[in-house]
């Protein structure tokens, strides 16, 4: 029978295994989600240093965290699309393209988006 209602401790578990699938991500066999980790890490050193606008910051947050959880999304995928099909299969291997071009158009917009917040300031540091 499922259960109704709040209850403090099944929330403290559900965030446990969200934090279980964050570490699962980071695993070794996952190299995008870390790339996608440091370009994060470089563009908020890079905010900071810039003095990009509050507004600009939930810009870039947000592109970061999009990133970030498509991967995860990404990932997910995967690992169901070889859990149900182990063997090769055209239309499972289409679902893990879809899915990884999911990710790659997100991180192609965050970089436009960067380009358009960054761009002006690093080239009026230059002038």
């Amino acid at each position: 029978m499922a259960q109704t209602g709040f209850s403090f401790s099944r929330l403290l578990r559900s965030f446990g295994y969200a934090a279980k699938g964050i570490v699962a991500s980071y695993s070794k066999n996952h190299v995008n989600i870390k790339i996608h980790t440091i370009v994060a890490l470089v563009t908020i050193v890079l905010g900071v240093l810039l003095s990009i606008s509050a507004m600009e910051w939930a810009i870039v947050i947000l592109c970061c965290g999009v990133v970030i959880a498509a991967e995860m999304l990404n990932t997910a995928m995967e690992a169901l699309v070889d859990m149900v099909s182990p063997e090769w299969n055209s239309k499972a291997g289409l679902v893990k393209d879809i899915s990884a071009g999911a990710v790659l158009i997100l991180a192609i917009t965050s970089v436009v988006i960067g380009l358009i917040i960054f761009l002006p300031k690093i080239i009026a540091l230059l002038n």
